[in-house]
């Protein structure tokens, strides 16, 4: 499973909290790349239900990673 910024955008309206399927069935509707669909249909627990796109990929950068060293700077 490779999630890049631009295949997570396209869950930014997903309905969370939603199963696998609810968002398999969400990414169908709106088009989204086959990638976004592959990713999401190799999430292990079709039952399990995904708060956000974190609880799908950890690693997805949230607003403090693009304002990491800014403190260092503030005069």
């Amino acid at each position: 499973m490779i999630w890049t910024m631009e295949l997570a955008s396209w869950l930014d309206d997903a309905p969370f909290p939603a199963t696998r399927d609810e968002l398999v069935d969400y990414a169908t509707r709106i088009g989204a790349p086959l990638q976004v669909l592959e990713n999401l249909q190799e999430l292990e627990d079709p039952d399990e239900t995904y708060e956000s796109i974190e609880d799908i990929w950890p690693d997805y950068p949230v607003d403090e990673d693009f304002f990491y060293g800014d403190e260092e700077n503030d005069y």
